[in-house]
């Protein structure tokens, strides 16, 4: 009896970030569905609301914070064995920290347009807190089953979130579209676990690694299986040909939800999908490297090429996300230490500079859904000089350019994919880049050289303190990234090596 009390202690410890965030937002949401009424705030005549929206956010904060502390506890937690259901390693604490990151820039981005756009605070909140809790529960899922509640849990936080702004047909469309099309890919994943637990006789990572390195597992099942499971991860991702919801749903959420989803989203889905592939997967290398492969190369160039006949800058930079991935999938199909290094890295400066530039497009937009052409940004450097220059900083590293974070998180993909010898690979990354250089410097452009358009609709600028803040810590860390990347890259590859907690791990098996 007490051998289980000790085990389940120690199972609430390894949780205690996930627990902390889950309290936290039931206790925002209760904050914000009870209390004094104040119709002025909440949109209608009767309307209850506890808080002011900037309150609840700031609450919000709050929990975020302490979740923060929570996995900062969880650096010095030694693990023992790498059969648990939940991993204590550096690769889920990394990870989270990204997640919480992301969370902390989403409430930010958010204070002015919650309030602007009469939303409900306290549940808008409360979706982003327990949508960053199913997105840790990805990251330390050393099991299918928790891989999938986790999904879930942050899936239909998100479809939420999506749909959340009611006023908005926009937003209502891409709610539905995204619970449609992620009802579907989640029919992949469940039938691809069935067939991987049918194969192998398990659900445990540890375990279905030791049944495909030991020859045990059903081959015709095995292969069946991680198929489906890359088809329901690769929509989470947004890899070609499973992107087509993306430049929908980006286009219509509200902007601070964009922004969420485009970062935190994608990065818990790469997390969970490193772990399973290279850790379950690793000794069946051979059978998904070919499937990796094409996913990578078919994603940069699809992305990059549409997203040069964009207008819309959400549609833009929602194309720019699925190129991102592709970028992404060529370290999962390098498969080895640095290319994981090399993700974690990338995923922590993708989650500051895409992040920033959604930031300065809500701000262009006047905390709602206008001004989204590259012609409403004409002549933006002239009217909001530092607003201009934050946007510049955000696409030179969103393209690449050296000197920002996003040049050295290539470097670090390429560093990878070269060790694992994918030099067509790298050439397709390489390329794709010195594209993509064109529909971002296309919107600095219009920025910096095109005549400003003095109208009632483009001078309404506003930019709270709050984010104001928020963007110039952005570019500094983009900038820090950029120039001092040493110390975050030797943490990350410190982190991708807990990622091989287990003996029969391949990291490494590329040709």
């Amino acid at each position: 009896m007490s051998l289980d009390f000790s085990r389940n202690v120690h199972f609430v410890w390894a949780l205690l970030p996930e627990i902390v965030l889950c309290a936290w937002g039931i206790g925002v949401l209760l904050a914000g569905v009870s209390g004094r009424r104040d119709p002025r705030r909440a949109g209608g005549e009767g309307a209850v609301e506890a808080l002011p929206s900037d309150d609840l956010g700031w609450l919000t904060l709050v929990g975020i914070a302490v979740a923060a502390l929570a996995n900062g506890w969880l650096h010095g937690v030694t693990e023992i064995g790498a059969s648990s259901m939940i991993a204590v390693d550096g690769f889920r604490l990394f990870a989270n920290w990204i997640f919480l990151l992301a969370a902390a820039f989403g409430v930010v981005m958010s204070f002015t347009y919650v309030w602007r756009q009469r939303l409900q605070a306290g549940e808008f909140y409360a979706l982003i807190l327990f949508a960053t809790a199913g997105m840790m529960f990805m990251a330390g899922a050393r099991d299918l089953i928790v891989v999938f509640l986790g999904l879930e849990v942050m899936s239909i936080s998100v479809y939420a979130l999506t749909a959340f702004n009611r006023r908005d047909r926009r937003s209502a469309e891409a709610g539905l579209k995204y619970f449609l099309l992620g009802a579907f890919s989640t029919g992949f994943f469940l039938y691809g676990l069935a067939l991987t637990y049918g194969a192998t006789g398990s659900t445990n990572v540890t375990a279905i690694a030791l049944a495909v390195e030991n020859g045990a597992a059903t081959p015709g099942l095995l292969v069946a299986g991680v198929a489906l499971l890359a088809v329901g991860f690769a929509f989470k991702v947004s890899a070609v040909p499973f992107h087509m919801w993306t430049p929908d749903v980006y286009e219509g959420a509200p902007t601070p939800v964009t922004a969420f989803m485009s970062v935190a989203v994608k990065a818990a889905a790469f997390v969970a999908f490193f772990r399973v592939f290279l850790v379950a997967f690793g000794g069946a290398y051979a059978s998904w490297y070919p499937l990796m492969w094409w996913l990578a190369a078919v994603t940069m160039v699809v992305a990059n090429l549409v997203a040069l006949a964009q207008t819309n800058v959400k549609r833009m930079l929602a194309y720019s996300s699925v190129a991102h991935a592709g970028y992404l999938l060529v370290a999962l199909t390098a498969a080895n230490e640095q290319a994981t290094a090399g993700m974690l890295f990338y995923l922590l400066v993708y989650a500051v500079m895409n992040m920033g530039a959604f930031a300065v497009v809500l701000a262009v937009g006047r905390q709602a859904e206008d001004n989204l052409q590259l012609d409403d940004y004409a002549g933006l450097g002239n009217r909001h000089p530092l607003l201009g220059v934050f946007l510049t900083v955000f696409l030179l590293s969103l393209a690449g350019f050296p000197g920002t974070g996003g040049f050295m998180g290539k470097i670090f993909l390429l560093q990878g994919a070269a060790e694992s010898g994918l030099w067509t690979l790298s050439v397709v990354l390489v390329l794709t880049t010195v594209v993509s250089y064109y529909y971002y410097l296309r919107l600095a452009w219009y920025t910096w050289m095109r005549d400003p358009i003095l109208d009632d609709q483009h001078e309404g600028v506003f930019v709270p303190l709050s984010l104001r803040m928020a963007l110039a810590m952005g570019v500094a860390v983009v900038l820090f990234l950029g120039i001092f990347p040493g110390g975050f890259m030797a943490l990350a590859r410190e982190s991708a090596q807990g990622l091989a907690g287990v003996g029969t791990l391949l990291l490494g098996m590329a040709p």
